[in-house]
C-alpha cells in the first residue's frame, strides 16, 4: 500500500515540471500603419492622404483627414493622435514662413470647399 502511495506521489510531482500543452498561443498583430509611415509627412503627403480620404467610410489608418485636429493636436501619418496607442512622431518637413503661408492658403481653400460628407460626427472623422 505504501509503495502505491509513493509511486503516485512521484508521478504527480514529476508532471508538475512538464510544460502544459499549448500554454502559449502565437499571436499576430493585425495593425496596418498609414501609407506615409516612416516617410516625410509634409504638406504634399497630407494633400495626397486628404484626396484619398472618404468622409463617409469608417475612419482607419488608411482613411482619415490629415488636417483634422483632436484636443489641439495633429495626427501622425497613420491618423493616430498623441497619447493614443501606436502613435509615432512623424518625420516633418522644413518649416519656414513661405511654407507656412502656402499651407495657410491651402487651409483656407479647404475650408471654403469642404469634401462632400465632411461634417462633425461623420464616420471618417475623429470629432
Amino acid at each position: 500500500m505504501l509503495t502505491k502511495i509513493v509511486a503516485v506521489a512521484v508521478v504527480a510531482s514529476a508532471t508538475a515540471f512538464v510544460p502544459a500543452m499549448n500554454a502559449r498561443m502565437p499571436t499576430k498583430l493585425n495593425f496596418e500603419y498609414g501609407a506615409y509611415d516612416g516617410k516625410l509627412w509634409d504638406q504634399v503627403s497630407k494633400k495626397d492622404v486628404y484626396n484619398m480620404w472618404d468622409p463617409n467610410a469608417p475612419r482607419s489608418t488608411r482613411n482619415f483627414n490629415p488636417f483634422e485636429t483632436y484636443k489641439g493636436n495633429s495626427c501622425d501619418a497613420s491618423g493616430i493622435f498623441p497619447g493614443e496607442p501606436r502613435y509615432k512622431d512623424p518625420i516633418r518637413g522644413d518649416a519656414n514662413f513661405q511654407t507656412m503661408m502656402a499651407e495657410r492658403a491651402d487651409a483656407e481653400e479647404r475650408a471654403a470647399n469642404p469634401k462632400a460628407g465632411n461634417q462633425p460626427g461623420c464616420p471618417g472623422c475623429k470629432n
